[in-house]
């Protein structure tokens, strides 16, 4: 029976120290072994032996953690005081040196980062601090982490939240703030205004210059059109011509007299008061004179034959036997001798 008893002790016991012997460190740690008080190194990750006896082991975590800074007050370079928490992103880079060289880091940080934020401030005016965070943040992490790196801890990222300026300084942003809106509407208002006018006055110049060259169009397409009109004007009137120079000569001078005489006679029939003499009238009556037959051209104005030789008859067949007067061979007849036709 104690034998059975000193065995299950024993079991247990090697159950323990098996257990205690036996570390399993995951991929994110790292385990910092002391061997009788000396660091000699990080184990894993994976499954690590150690001796329960000698060895102690401290767990440090990888990944990326962060750390909250609650409201610090600082006073800018213009001698405003300000509030600004901010949120600090570290990881540690470096296992032994975090467990070695630091023994709260959080507690250490949060004083680091609270100097340094006095510092980084009171380099900046308020206007600065306001509008360039991006800076800020910038300048905190640079700052930070040259302290922490001694730590073996790295410093990534430095976010400010938020920055609470006093309350007069509030007011008179608000104010600031109310104005620039009133500007910016008023500069947006006049350049609509501008812009709307620029576009009137070049719609008014296209529809000038459309109407003009329309204009323009509209007199090329007129003159083109008179010009045409002209030429077949002058081509009717040179055929014209040409038929009449192509007439006259098959025409005599007696055709063209008797259409002469035919004009006369058809101004001569208007209704005019004005009496219209040719002032061609002696070749007229030439030319009358050559269209009569010689027979009717013979005769006097009276009816009686006005040629010599019929004269000589006429005035002896008289009964006075006499002659008209101006007749050759006539007597000294009266007029009655004459009368005989």
């Amino acid at each position: 029976m104690i034998i059975a008893i000193i065995a299950v002790v024993v079991v247990l016991g090697a159950l323990v120290g098996l257990g205690a012997s036996v570390k399993i460190v995951r991929e994110y740690q790292r385990l910092v072994l002391f061997r009788l008080g000396r660091a000699v190194g990080t184990k894993g990750p994976g499954l690590v032996f150690v001796n329960p006896v000698t060895d102690r082991t401290s767990l440090v975590d990888l990944r990326e953690q962060f750390l909250e800074i609650p409201h610090q007050t600082a006073i800018t370079k213009d001698n405003a005081p300000i509030s600004i928490d901010f949120i600090i992103f570290y990881k540690v880079v470096d296992p032994q040196m975090s467990v070695l060289t630091v023994q709260n880091f959080a507690g250490a940080a949060l004083n680091v980062a609270s100097t340094t934020l006095r510092s980084v401030v009171g380099d900046m005016a308020l206007d600065d601090v306001l509008s360039k965070r991006e800076d800020m943040n910038a300048s905190l992490r640079v700052r930070l982490d040259d302290v922490t790196e001694r730590w073996g801890m790295k410093v990534t990222s430095v976010e400010v939240r938020e920055v609470n300026p006093p309350p007069g300084v509030q007011e008179a942003m608000t104010r600031q703030m109310s104005a620039e809106r009133t500007r910016r509407a008023a500069v947006t208002e006049a350049e609509g205004r501008k812009s709307a006018a620029i576009l009137s006055a070049e719609g008014e110049r296209q529809a000038a210059i459309t109407l003009a060259e329309g204009r323009k169009e509209a007199a090329i397409l007129a003159a083109d059109g008179e010009r045409q009109s002209a030429v077949l004007r002058a081509e009717g009137f040179s055929a014209g011509l040409e038929a009449i120079v192509g007439m006259t000569s098959v025409l005599d001078d007696k055709t063209m007299f008797l259409q002469y005489l035919e004009t006369l006679k058809q101004v001569g029939s208007s209704p005019s008061t004005k009496l219209v003499v040719p002032m061609e009238l002696t070749g007229l009556l030439s030319s009358v004179k050559g269209l009569i037959p010689p027979a009717i051209a013979a005769l006097s104005p009276d009816g009686t034959d006005a040629s010599p030789e019929r004269g000589a008859v006429v005035g002896q067949g008289g009964p006075g036997g006499g002659t008209r007067e101006g007749a050759p061979g006539g007597g000294g007849g009266g007029p009655e001798a004459g009368g005989g036709r």
